[in-house]
């Protein structure tokens, strides 16, 4: 019997790429090319359009070849979400998410499809940025992000890695099966487990444009992720709100004496003045903290579909695959 060729799939979502949208084209291209020389892989592309207002969906379409679809969603749903609308197109053997921005790599896919062949007893391996370009600054805030995160964990999401990673196809399918609607991709691919080994790498230049995350974005989608994977945040807010007390019947304490020994006046005004601002801003910033858990939870519990399907435009190739069915969006 003859032996069946292993499939890859590669999952790329992208939002206002058409600039880009050639040189991806042929990356995917070449890409394509050395798996199936090296590891007789046959590969399928699955892009997924995030709501763009640009014509990059025609654009790709015109550029790429060989077996490929794209899944256009109805709007912007997020880069989590689309990398969940990806994922459930796909139904290869393999699985490689990567962006359409070409900071991801030839070589580095490649390296990460060769860790993968090459040992299989790991399940996962994804790309670890090495942040050389990142700023003192920002490089210390990840870090304590990381160790916030982690604490008090039975898993810990691994520092610096994203969405580029190869999988088997039966970890891919495990995913799908996460229908959180507010996604943290970081700490869902986490939380999964699976066996997954790291490969150090050092991201592109953007081919154009500018990137998508601002730094107010890139503070959400922090707290996005404490919301989601940490009680930590509360727990600083209710040590905070218990250290203020401590300090209260110290100082409440100290008023004491000083009025039964010494005879001291206490100034009134000034004393209550600072207790009403200390407590009422500890008071209004734990508030606002159980109502972003309470938003994240009001959420879940509406159990809306992850995201909505405008169409899918799909080679002639791709064509002969197997409809994936309708799974619960």
């Amino acid at each position: 019997m003859a032996e069946l060729r292993r499939t890859l799939d590669i999952v790329a979502p992208f939002f206002n790429e058409a600039p880009s949208a050639s040189a991806f084209a042929r990356l995917l291209g070449e890409l394509e090319a050395a798996v199936a020389q090296r590891y007789g892989m046959t590969v399928h592309k699955i892009l997924v359009d995030d709501g763009s207002h640009d014509d990059g969906a025609g654009r790709f379409s015109q550029a790429l070849t060989g077996s490929w679809e794209i899944v256009r969603l109805s709007r912007n749903f997020g880069k989590e979400v689309a990398v969940l609308a990806g994922l459930d197109q796909s139904r290869a053997d393999m699985v490689l998410i990567m962006d359409a921005d070409l900071q991801h790599s030839l070589d580095i896919s490649l390296k990460l499809i060769a860790e993968l062949v090459d040992h299989p007893d790991i399940d996962v391996v994804y790309a670890q940025n090495d942040r050389r370009e990142a700023s003192w600054r920002r490089s210390q805030l990840a870090r304590l992000f990381y160790s916030l995160i982690n604490s008090s964990q039975r898993f810990d999401i691994p520092e610096n890695a994203g969405d580029f990673r190869v999988m088997r196809g039966a970890v891919a399918r495990a995913l799908t099966s996460l229908r959180d609607k507010r996604r943290f991709n970081k700490g869902l691919f986490a939380w999964a487990g699976f066996r997954q080994k790291a490969l150090p790498y050092s991201p592109e230049g953007r081919a154009s444009g500018t990137s998508k995350w601002s730094r107010l974005n890139l503070i959400a989608f922090s707290l996005e992720g404490f919301t989601s994977f940490s009680v930590i945040p509360l727990r600083l807010i209710s040590l905070s709100g218990l250290l203020a007390a401590l300090a209260g019947a110290i100082y409440g304490a100290k008023v004491f004496f000083e009025v039964i020994f010494y005879g001291i006046a206490v100034p009134g005004y000034p004393s209550l003045l600072v207790a009403v601002v200390l407590l009422g801003g500890l008071n209004l910033t734990l508030l606002g903290l159980i109502g972003e858990y309470v938003w994240v939870t009001l959420s879940e519990s509406k159990d809306r579909p992850v995201y909505l399907v405008r169409d899918v435009v799909r080679s002639d190739v791709s064509a002969e695959r197997p409809d994936p069915g309708a799974p619960d969006r």
